[in-house]
């Protein structure tokens, strides 16, 4: 079980029945599928990935995690943030935001708040995030959340009918109390 965080503007929780119909929406659109592994995104998509994660508990190794990223005031769903439980010590990150809600500042926000909840609250000792070379939007999110690039992997991965290269970027519970 997840125990929600709050920060006053947004609400970082599990995913509720009640998001999937906006949840597909935004990741059908095709700005949002882009750089991610889908070209398109059903609502019986996202009763799939609900139904799976039921099925398993929140921070179990091998596991992904879908949380929802929610304007505290109204509860609405504006993005989601993916978390990864790679194994005792280290988390994979990865995150979608609703690009109406895009520009100010959530994104950022919704990280921060889950990287402090993964290194203060459960203790993890590294989180990575790889992303597409060309999505500069989320490497820019990443570098302003205080993540090193770490890697540049070239033509690493053949994704949509052509080969792509991804950066790689870290971040240390110890660089993360530093920063604090």
């Amino acid at each position: 079980m997840f125990a929600a965080i709050h920060n006053g503007v947004i609400t970082i929780r599990e995913f509720e029945h009640k998001d999937l119909p906006s949840f597909a929406a935004y990741r059908a659109l095709p700005e949002v599928a882009k750089y991610q592994s889908w070209s398109s995104y059903s609502i019986e998509r996202a009763e799939s990935l609900f139904n799976s994660m039921a099925e398993h508990q929140f921070g179990e190794q091998g596991q992904w995690f879908q949380l929802a990223i929610c304007l505290t005031e109204t509860d609405k769903i504006i993005g989601d943030l993916a978390v990864h439980f790679i194994d005792d010590a280290q988390i994979e990150l990865g995150f979608s935001l609703n690009p109406a809600f895009q520009g100010r500042g959530y994104a950022l926000l919704a990280l921060n708040c889950v990287v402090d909840y993964l290194f203060s609250t459960l203790s993890k000792h590294r989180i990575v995030a790889t992303v597409d070379c060309e999505n500069s939007a989320s490497f820019r999110l990443l570098e302003k959340a205080k993540f090193r690039r770490e890697a540049h992997f070239v033509d690493n991965i053949f994704f949509k009918g052509k080969w792509g290269s991804e950066y790689q970027y870290a971040l240390l519970k110890t660089e993360w109390l530093k920063m604090q």
